[in-house]
């Protein structure tokens, strides 16, 4: 089976083509970070029109790349939510157009659903069950993940994401978007300790989250300081926020661990290609005698290889009867807001 993944929810096209037989055959991703930077995060029409011109070109790639004809196609996975309206309907079109045209199924998938199964593209891939941290811009949850399609969410964010709050500190450190990456290499510049910021909901019993109060505080710290231009200041800061934001993603997986027993940790999303974050949670992991899981470092992010793996393997659960009622049903829709734990059940 050749499946097709198309990925569009916010600022990345990402295009995949994985096979039942061979795995990951080829994957391509253009990005929308220059485009946006200049406005400090996402424009949604600006990513919708962008989306237009990439997604075609770079599915005729990934094809080329893996010396394939779109009629070799079994099925395309095209990602239905949640995310951008707009940017969604991209994705959808495209995908319903050429599944249309070949006379295939086409699948919806649910955008995190396409991250947890992420970690299973690497080498070694995690078994079910496990626990998975899913970090994101737009997401921090805590899962149990018994098996594929049967997720228990545990706890997440009451706020903002880690993602998010990452940006906003870049914002107000006056670095670049996106925020991870400029706040992380600041960060190693600062001492731990030097400056000590909130950490919501640490203590708290259950594995819920918030990362608002962080934020304030960074803000508060800002203000407060005599020169917040200085270089010294600024390191500190940046490193005052990636230890907070590490502690409390730590001490949750670790309170997760403990009600769940498991040790089989799967840790996905953009902010999971966070050295610092990494490194601690790699090391509380084995502390506890537990194995810890990521994706490869290029699939951290939005990526189409996602897509098509967690496609691939709803195509494989199908019925034939199923699979045919997939099959040129012209009319599509997408899913901006859309839980995990609504998909269906395997």
């Amino acid at each position: 089976m050749l499946i097709l993944g198309i990925e569009s929810s916010c600022d990345e096209t990402g295009v995949a083509l994985i096979s039942d037989k061979e795995g990951l055959l080829a994957d391509a991703l253009h990005t929308q970070i220059d485009m946006h930077r200049a406005y400090g995060g996402v424009v949604p029409e600006l990513a919708s029109r962008d989306h237009i011109r990439r997604a075609v070109a770079l599915a005729d790639e990934v094809l080329a790349k893996a010396g394939k004809r779109r009629e070799d196609l079994d099925g395309i996975a095209v990602t239905e939510g949640p995310g951008l309206a707009g940017a969604l309907l991209v994705g959808a079109s495209v995908a319903h157009a050429i599944a249309w045209a070949l006379e295939i199924p086409v699948i919806g998938i649910h955008h995190l659903e396409g991250h947890l199964l992420a970690a299973r593209l690497a080498d070694p891939k995690p078994e079910f069950p496990f626990l998975a941290l899913l970090v994101s811009g737009g997401h921090t949850q805590i899962m149990r993940v018994e098996s594929f399609g049967r997720y228990e969410m545990l706890g997440q964010t009451l706020d903002d994401a880690a993602g998010e709050a990452f940006d906003k500190t870049a914002q107000l450190l006056g670095l670049p978007y996106p925020g991870g990456p400029a706040v992380s290499a600041l960060a190693d510049k600062g001492r731990s300790g030097a400056i000590e910021l909130a950490r919501p909901m640490i203590h708290s019993p259950n594995l819920d989250m918030s990362f608002s109060g962080l934020k304030t505080s960074v803000l508060t710290a800002v203000r407060n300081a005599p020169n917040p231009e200085d270089e010294v200041f600024r390191a500190d800061l940046a490193r005052g926020f990636v230890d907070a934001v590490t502690d409390v993603l730590a001490a949750k997986l670790i309170r997760a661990m403990k009600q769940t027993k498991l040790k089989r940790v799967v840790v996905a999303g953009g902010v999971s290609a966070n050295r610092q974050l990494r490194e601690r949670l790699i090391s509380e992991v084995k502390k506890r005698r537990g194995e810890i899981f990521f994706p490869p470092m290029r699939l951290c992010t939005d990526n189409g290889a996602m897509i098509a793996a967690a496609g691939l393997a709803r195509f494989e659960r199908m019925t034939p009867e199923a699979l045919e009622s997939l099959r040129g049903k012209g009319a599509f829709g997408v899913k901006p807001r859309w839980q995990l734990t609504d998909t269906e059940r395997l």
